[in-house]
């Protein structure tokens, strides 16, 4: 008679998965078989659930097990049960990690054994020593490294609709504080374990509400409804793109990982059948250390072994997450010298079983990118590929998830002085590199312009552990001299690799590889502010001071009754606007030559007071008093009524528009397809900003979300009180349509300023606002992955362009439309454009450059007694290109003064 193999797997595992004397929780053996689809799904480490007296389960303080069908837990309830556990049990500790922007709690959870619990803070200084080997030598090393353990860190719910991991995390955190077997004794003895309970608490509850409102019912693929229009307040999937850490909560665990040093740190996220594990894929950043490159698929090699040996099909690793981009949330582990991990795990988007289709769309498109055939395929990194089709249950997704872990934490448990000689071995190279490999460091000079953008690239540092000083004279090199006072970032530092990736010039690697975010982030060129690489290794022999937080002051030259705010470019001279509303303000529409301080177009005019004063000096600008009113061209600053339009669809890019308005005090109304349905937008607005979105074109703009038989609603109520913010529609889906696009163009004729970012520009050229500009698309071979371009100001009066001194900046490129105007139009309406050669490519990749050669990048078109100012560019991205936002800034600031149109355009 043949043994079933899963029965057989069962056998042989039990000895080290499962003590028989334990007793075990048999309810859990049955409803976890019942609600596992397929028999392979399921596996001996996660087939039983023990017991232990007076230690709860999840089920004995929830209700229900993880993985149940059509159950989510929100926050305070995963909270309640981790602290239930802790209360319960010596080998678990509660550790709070800060507040959301809405008030929720992050919650760390470490478990280990009872010992090291007891210890906690005593391990800490040991990672804390290896974080930065500076003055230990190699024997005290090893003595460290022998005494220490390390934390295995968990990440779960970063993406709020993948709903899967702060499920599975509740169960694992009770099998490794309750279960005896030799697996888990080994864990415990030789591992800090730690986790998250929801990685985006806010996300976590607005989903879950939304689930339970929305998508419990579904049955199908084709029943499945769009997730809520928000996850966190500002921004949706970008929280894993934050490169500058703007958001509360990524700052809460970017503080918390340069607290306790985690060697490892794991991000559970879910999209791929059925598990995907991270292995550090090209294009690889050079500058991690090798060490990383190394440690990366020996992990996910020994998963994909171990859950293969189960009969676990759909495990698979390489051909999907590369290694270029800094800026997902997990590289904070990387970029200080740690491990990044990953998983992606199949889900359904909810707590529902349904059928699931994963062969490749018909056409032959290959959901991996095109490595090798679509997702069902047999490739040497996927050796038992997923089926074509499956029933999958969220149960599926923890026996996965679960089973994973369980190995990776197998594995570190069984060579966790491996893992420490590692961490301690990389923060000693990045110190031995920076003293003995150019560059040597980065000068940011003293005296720039604008000093507040230099402040944001320095805190930026700071805040990630970068050490920077300020030189305390003269910085005398080889080829340059630099002014006391100048900022040092030096190579010979634990983080010297981390500043070296934010700062340098990214050149990608292969014009014919693909990467799966941006290519090109350099903080010097994304902030316009002067960035000088060095290559003499005297840098390293610089006096400073080390500079905690940098603060610039403000200051005001001379006594007079009016003040001359200099426009050099700070970003927080509109803050300056919009906190004294209530005064009058005038900008210089020419330089003018004030003693010995010029005056910049665009600078600012205002009667002088104590209150003035003290703005100014808050807020970093530089002002000078005058006798008299410059006697040059000048207009009022009148605030405008601003509008941000959003779709119900998209509102990400919108996110970020709102927090950087937010963070420099711009007063505007949040307005959706509802109040531009209501018409009369002209009588409530001046200024109508679409931020980037429908990336389809304007068509995706205008119809959104498509209608799906029935209203869905976002809107708050006692029994979903996540919902509604930032807006409430009692139907999200359908858009604006027709009738929008009506009222926005009546917006215009009357007045109106519209001002479109990025993908949002399709829509004022394809829908007619803007008749005589098209916007074209590139070629599909044309590859253009966030990179950072020259662009060409060709109207350096435009008040758009006030404090900008140079006529070619930097951008990040956005993949917006290719505008075209006629040509006896351009010089009218063409602000800036690409001059599109290889030359004017400063960071990044960009494939195809020709094809953006002289096309417009901002135009302002007039339309009846309105204008339409069309950015192909976006510059307010992600918090990162502030030396863009300024554009932005003036568009809003000056709607009242752009020139005038020498005539009516063609067709209107």
């Amino acid at each position: 008679m043949r043994v079933p193999r899963i029965i057989l797997l069962s056998i042989l595992a039990a000895a080290a998965v499962a003590a028989p004397a334990q007793p075990q929780d048999e309810e859990f053996a049955r409803l976890v078989k019942e609600w596992t689809t397929r028999a392979e799904f399921l596996n001996p480490l996660v087939d039983h659930l023990p017991r232990a007296a007076g230690v709860p389960s999840p089920k004995d303080v929830l209700g229900y097990y993880a993985g149940a069908p059509k159950k989510l837990t929100h926050v305070a309830d995963l909270n309640r049960y981790y602290r239930a556990l802790a209360a319960a049990s010596k080998r678990v500790k509660v550790i709070p990690a800060g507040m959301t922007d809405e008030g929720r709690e992050c919650l760390v959870v470490a478990i280990s054994d009872e010992d090291t619990i007891g210890r906690l803070d005593t391990y800490k200084g040991y990672l804390a020593r290896l974080a930065d080997p500076r003055g230990l030598d190699p024997a005290e090393a090893r003595r460290i490294i022998a005494q220490a353990k390390p934390i295995y860190m968990f990440t779960g719910g970063l993406h709020s609709a993948e709903t899967g991991p702060p499920e599975m995390l509740m169960e694992l955190a009770y099998r490794l504080a309750v279960e005896e077997s030799p697996l888990y004794e080994q864990i415990r003895r030789n591992v800090i374990v730690m986790l998250t309970a929801a990685a985006e608490p806010d996300g976590r509850d607005r989903y879950t509400d939304w689930y339970y409102r929305h998508k419990i019912n579904e049955e199908s693929e084709q029943d499945r409804v769009p997730g809520p229009p928000y996850w966190g307040k500002y921004i949706f999937h970008d929280n894993n793109r934050d490169i500058n850490y703007s958001q509360v909560t990524m700052r809460n665990w970017l503080k918390f990982y340069m607290e306790w040093h985690p060697p490892i740190l794991h991000d559970l996220h879910e999209s791929e059948p059925f598990l995907y594990t991270f292995s550090g894929q090209a294009p690889q950043n050079p500058t991690l250390d090798p060490i990383l490159y190394a440690e990366l698929p020996w992990f996910a090699n020994f998963e994909m072994t171990k859950m293969i040996g189960y009969g676990m099909p759909g495990v698979w690793t390489h051909a999907f997450v590369d290694m270029w981009s800094p800026g997902y949330l997990g590289f904070m582990s990387s970029n200080h010298n740690g491990m990044l991990r990953m998983y992606e795990t199949f889900g359904n988007g909810g707590a529902n079983t349904m059928k699931r289709t994963i062969d490749a769309p018909e056409g032959g498109g290959a959901p991996d990118g095109g490595r090798g055939g679509g997702m069902t395929s047999r490739e040497w990194y996927r050796p038992m590929p997923p089926y074509k089709e499956v029933v999958w249950s969220m149960r599926n997704n923890t026996n996965y998830m679960e089973t994973g872990v369980l190995a990776a934490l197998e594995l570190t448990s069984g060579f966790a002085k491996t893992v420490l000689e590692n961490f301690y071995h990389k923060s000693r190279n990045s110190i031995e590199s920076g003293s003995r490999e150019a560059p040597y460091g980065y000068v940011i000079p003293a005296g720039q312009r604008d000093m507040t953008r230099v402040a944001f690239m320095v805190n930026i540092l700071r805040l990630q552990g970068v050490e920077v000083g300020r030189a305390t004279g003269a910085v005398k090199l080889k080829d340059e001299t630099f002014p006391a006072g100048s900022f040092i970032v030096k190579g010979n530092q634990p983080y010297g690799r981390l500043a070296k990736i934010l700062l340098e010039k990214q050149n990608f690697p292969d014009a014919n590889l693909r990467t799966y975010d941006d290519t090109g982030w350099t903080m010097g060129l994304m902030s316009h502010a002067d960035v000088k690489e060095i290559g003499d290794k005297a840098l390293l022999d610089v006096a400073v001071e080390p500079v905690d937080t940098l603060t610039i002051a403000g200051t005001v030259k001379g006594d007079g009754p009016w003040l001359a705010v200099l426009d050099n470019g700070a970003n927080s001279l509109v803050t300056l606007r919009y906190r004294l509303k209530d005064l009058k303000f005038d900008a210089l529409e020419q330089p003018f030559q004030a003693g010995d301080t010029e005056l910049p177009a665009g600078s600012l005019l205002v009667p002088a007071s104590a209150r003035v004063k003290a703005e100014i000096e808050k807020l970093g600008l530089q002002a000078v008093a005058l006798a008299a009113a410059p006697g040059v061209g000048k207009h009022a600053v009148d605030l405008p009524r601003l509008a941000v339009f959003s779709t119900w669809g998209s509102t990400q890019d919108v996110g970020w528009v709102r927090y950087a308005f937010d963070h420099f005090e711009v007063g505007y109304d949040l307005i959706y397809k509802e109040r531009v349905r209501q018409g009369h937008l002209r009588d409530s607005y001046d200024v109508i900003l679409i931020p980037s979105q429908g990336r389809g074109g304007g068509k995706s703009l205008v119809l959104d979300i498509e209608p799906k038989g029935r209203p869905i609603a976002y809107t708050k109520s006692t029994q979903f009180p996540a919902l509604g913010e930032y807006g409430e529609s009692e139907d999200i889906t359908g858009g604006m349509g027709l009738e929008g696009v009506v009222e926005f163009e009546k917006f215009v004729k009357a007045g109106g300023v519209l001002i479109t970012l990025g993908a949002s520009s399709f829509f004022p050229a394809e829908f007619g606002i803007a008749r005589t500009v098209d916007a074209g698309r590139p070629s599909a071979q044309f590859y253009a992955p966030g990179p950072i371009v020259e662009a060409e100001i060709l109207k350096p009066n435009h008040p758009i362009f006030y404090g900008y001194t140079q006529k070619a900046v930097p951008v990040r490129y956005a993949n917006g439309p290719l505008l075209r105007v006629p040509a006896e139009e351009k010089n009218k309406w063409v602000l800036m454009q690409f001059p599109g050669t290889d030359k004017s490519v400063l960071s990044g990749l960009m494939k195809g450059v020709a094809e953006t050669r002289n096309r417009p990048a901002i135009v302002d078109v007039p339309v009846g007694a309105g204008r339409v100012v069309m950015f192909a560019t976006n510059p307010c991205y992600r918090w990162q290109n502030l030396g863009e936002f300024n554009m932005l800034a003036n568009s809003i600031l000056h709607f009242k003064n752009y020139p005038k149109p020498a005539a009516p355009a063609r067709g209107e």
